[in-house]
């Protein structure tokens, strides 16, 4: 049954790969479960039915993909697109979650009629196979920081904005958990390099036990207030009547003292971020997992553009902010995932987690951190495939620009600008401009636009 609907023999795959990259990409998403709550319960949402909404969403929008694409790649609530929502439209603008879900919800409708217009694929096509590559590279940078930065292994400082955590000061609450997510990337790169089966969930897994074993033994101390919550895992059930808090909220909105044109720029910021996210996360993934053609298209965009913009509209309907495609995706790609199968099990995965969902959130950052790290330099290793020659640099420099732009800017989609941009501005000032396909002239002026106006 399973090779009539993925054909996984096609894609040289199995089963037993196909689970194991799914079980492997939520468990590196399964903070979003904590976070999201977290996050959007500032506005004023009921936290656990955006816990409940979270995970539905997840789970139609990972579905979707799974069977409508066939690529193992996951959908959750939108690192960066919640926190726009929650602390500059319902908090900077001061517009009610209702009317922020609205626009959440009209910008996926947008998305889908982009996508049914050939739109985004075209999107997708036009980009040069140097900033393919260079976008691998930039979000394997990226995630690699998010990981030691969740693992409280990157602090802020003063000084030099960043900088690496002091181990011996509080040495039982972040300085451990710091020191976790060090001991656990050795141990996963060592199975890697050992070509363990799995290796990247068993270094999760084996991370999380660690810490456990910390805090039997006192080396880990419980901190609510500051953030240090207690590793082992709750068996206690969620309210699922909570989410008839948030569930249709979107369509019960007041606009009043909320402006038309403020209210389509916020639109227009959801469907921006939207858009470069998602296309960034497919190219520098399907790049990775070897998913593009020879001419570095991937076959099942519109498909897979399609899912992903049919999700965040109902992500909105259920109580949720942008769904979109996943960069951890990469991480059930990295163990082999290669069919929609990957996504079946992940889509399933989200929907259990309903009815356990305090296990799945005692998995703490530190023990997702190695896999982050780990499969960021799994996207690095795609650098030598950007040729930096002399003959090359009118390529090769806004591959770099794009690449550092992301760790940097905190972004994918601002990697993506930039790496536009400069592309496009070298080629004319070098009298190359007849190389550049017309729509990257159009991305360009609309990136620049951006910066400017937004």
């Amino acid at each position: 049954m399973f090779e009539k609907i993925f054909h996984l023999k096609e894609h040289n795959t199995n089963v037993r790969t196909e689970c194991i990259a799914g079980v492997t990409t939520f468990m590196t998403m399964a903070y979003i479960l904590a976070v999201n709550p977290s996050i959007l319960s500032s506005t004023g949402m009921n936290p656990t039915a955006v816990l409940l909404a979270t995970c539905l969403a997840s789970f139609f929008g990972t579905m979707c993909m799974g069977m409508m694409a066939n690529l193992p790649f996951a959908l959750s609530a939108g690192m960066g697109l919640n926190a726009f929502f929650a602390y500059t439209v319902c908090g900077n603008m001061g517009y009610p979650w209702q009317v922020a879900l609205l626009a959440v919800f009209v910008e996926g409708i947008v998305f889908i009629v982009l996508s049914l217009t050939n739109v985004r694929e075209a999107l997708f096509n036009v980009i040069p196979l140097s900033l393919k590559k260079a976008v691998s590279v930039g979000i394997g940078v990226y995630i690699a920081f998010i990981g030691l930065q969740n693992a409280g292994v990157v602090v802020n400082s003063d000084s030099t904005l960043v900088t690496v955590v002091s181990f011996t000061d509080n040495f039982r609450t972040g300085g451990i958990c710091a020191l976790l997510a060090i001991i656990g990337t050795l141990f996963t790169a060592f199975l890697y390099i050992k070509r363990v089966k799995g290796s990247i969930l068993i270094g999760i897994l084996a991370t999380w036990v660690l810490g456990i074993l910390c805090q039997l033994t006192g080396l880990y101390v419980v901190d609510p207030e500051a953030g240090y919550n207690s590793l082992l895992p709750a068996f206690s059930m969620t309210d699922f009547s909570a989410l008839g808090d948030t569930f249709g909220q979107c369509f019960k909105f007041d606009f009043d003292g909320v402006s038309i044109v403020n209210f389509i720029v916020v639109i227009f910021s959801f469907l921006f971020v939207d858009i470069f996210d998602t296309l960034g996360t497919l190219i520098g993934v399907c790049n990775k997992g070897n998913m593009l053609d020879k001419d570095g298209k991937l076959p099942q965009i519109k498909p897979a553009l399609m899912a992903d913009a049919v999700a965040t509209s109902a992500g909105a309907v259920l109580g949720t902010s942008t769904t979109t495609t996943f960069v951890e995706s990469s991480a059930g790609v990295a163990e082999g995932g290669r069919t929609g199968l990957t996504a079946v099990v992940t889509a399933v995965l989200f929907l259990i987690s309903m009815l356990f969902a305090p296990i799945f959130i005692a998995i703490p950052s530190f023990a997702t951190a190695p896999a982050l790290v780990i499969v960021g330099f799994l996207m690095f290793t795609t650098i030598p495939d950007i040729k930096f020659s002399e003959e090359s640099f009118l390529e090769a420099i806004p591959a770099y620009l794009c690449i550092v732009a992301m760790p940097l800017f905190y972004s994918i989609s601002e990697g993506i600008s930039i790496g536009i941009i400069s592309y496009v501005v070298l080629h004319l000032v070098c009298g190359k401009g007849k190389q550049v396909k017309p729509l990257m002239y159009v991305l360009a002026v609309l990136f620049v636009l951006k910066y400017i106006f937004l």
